[in-house]
């Protein structure tokens, strides 16, 4: 079968949701071709990738309509992997080849960077960008078709910042007006959004399913079934995901779809772990079992989120998607781990919807607020995860000097105080259970 594909990126991610869908695609008859893939960095499971030949066993786990549900996949698209470190010429050559349509990238979110310090004759250049671009130059020399880019990675206008740095490096090297010409009429870079938790290698189940399957595999990998890829384009003639039924949305804006997401999954997520652990609790898993933590969230994203949303069915159903994906029994999501960075993420993720249903209700979201105060008290704890200087201001300073600290924020908090403060005063007086019967009875 002829190489269509190119993938940026061997890991658990790619693996799980981008590979899945090309191996589907070909099952279902709809589409023909296989993905060769690149390891972004000199270090790398290429090696370990070609061992298999490509294959790999990928388990999707999780509850879907309110069913559990376990499917396993032999995947098989994968061609060969390529390690341009040690094989430049061999990657190189790929942009020889004119059957090649697609390429995908997950260089991580460090991955997309302009470093202006690497050569047009590098072997490989340092960064992905400047690796594609050399690539490219290739492409537009041997006078043939561009690509359908589709990053994953997850930054805020992916394609775009991508595009950008492949200008950039196309300055850099003075490789000409008509190439870039050709990379802006030829190519179809399209931010994406993907939404899928990817859990890799299961350790602590790997021998028994080695067992099973009658053999070894290193890259087993697992992954929840949910799935979501929002793409910035329309090329379902090309990959005909939807015919394949796939939950593959192709707009011509993926902010709506980002905001959707950040709010209600990351927002959910944020605005209940930091409480949830100051209530005894380890897990989301254990969040969604527990009757007042679950009433919360569920209050925190009903009541509150999807409101200032639009209240869309859309909305709701994305939420109701989000409380199954919270309830998976295969996954043990820490609620350490959740709280990493929690000052920022809060800031991105819970206080826009804080501050605009302020706006469009005329009062304060209760539980969203009192999840603030649960921010606080949570950073007055050895638990918390952040910048030195962060962790030490938020242990020391009262709650009005915190709300008032415009630069954690991005926005004047003044009238926030009293409402934050008397949620602050319950948790350190009476505890997280006395806090949430306070939100759960207003």
């Amino acid at each position: 079968m002829k190489e269509t594909v190119m993938q940026f990126g061997e890991g658990g991610f790619l693996r799980g949701f981008v590979d899945y869908f090309f191996k589907k695609l070909n099952d279902a008859g709809v589409y023909e071709g296989k993905v060769v893939v690149i390891q972004p960095i000199d270090k790398g499971m290429i090696d370990m990738l070609n061992a298999q030949n490509g294959e790999y066993n990928l388990y999707l786990r999780g509850i879907q309509n309110g069913e559990v549900v376990n499917e396993h996949t032999h995947v098989d698209v994968i061609s060969r992997g390529i390690n341009p470190y040690t094989d430049f010429d061999e990657y190189m050559k790929l942009a020889d080849n004119p059957d090649l349509r697609v390429i995908v990238s997950n260089t991580t979110e460090a991955g997309i960077e302009y470093l202006g310090t690497e050569s047009l004759n590098d072997r490989p250049a340092k960064s992905y960008p400047a690796k594609l671009t050399q690539f490219l130059y290739r492409r537009f020399q041997n006078d043939l078709k561009g690509f359908i880019l589709l990053p994953c990675e997850l930054i805020d206008h992916n394609a775009d910042t991508l595009k950008e740095c492949v200008l950039k490096y196309a300055d850099l090297w003075s490789l000409g007006e008509d190439f870039k010409n050709w990379l802006l009429s030829e190519n179809d870079f399209c931010n994406t959004l993907v939404d899928r938790i990817v859990t890799g290698y299961p350790r602590n189940e790997a021998e028994e399913i080695c067992k099973e399957l009658g053999y070894t595999d290193n890259l087993i990998d697992t992954a929840e079934i949910f799935h979501l890829w929002v793409i910035q384009g329309h090329h379902e003639d090309e990959l005909p995901f939807n015919k394949a039924g796939y939950n593959i949305v192709w707009t011509d804006d993926v902010a709506p779809y980002k905001r959707r997401k950040v709010r209600i999954l990351n927002g959910g997520h944020t605005s209940m772990v930091l409480g949830a652990y100051l209530y005894g609790l380890e897990t989301v898993g254990e969040c969604l079992k527990d009757e007042t933590v679950s009433s919360y969230l569920k209050k925190c994203i009903f009541d509150e989120i999807v409101p200032t949303l639009g209240n869309s069915e859309t909305d709701i159903n994305f939420g109701k998607a989000v409380l199954e994906r919270f309830s998976n029994p295969f996954i043990r999501h820490m609620l350490l781990s959740i709280a990493l960075n929690s000052v920022s993420k809060f800031q991105v993720r819970v206080l826009p919807t804080i501050l605009e249903y302020k706006e469009k209700f005329g009062k304060l979201p209760e539980a969203l607020t009192m999840s603030f105060a649960s921010l606080i008290a949570f950073y007055r704890t050895d638990k918390a995860n952040d910048g030195a200087e962060i962790m030490e201001f938020m242990k020391t300073a009262s709650v009005e000097e915190i709300l008032k600290k415009e630069e954690y924020w991005h926005a004047d908090l003044t009238d926030l105080i009293p409402a934050v403060q008397k949620y602050y005063d319950i948790i350190e007086k009476d505890g997280m259970k006395a806090a949430y019967a306070a939100v759960l009875g207003a």
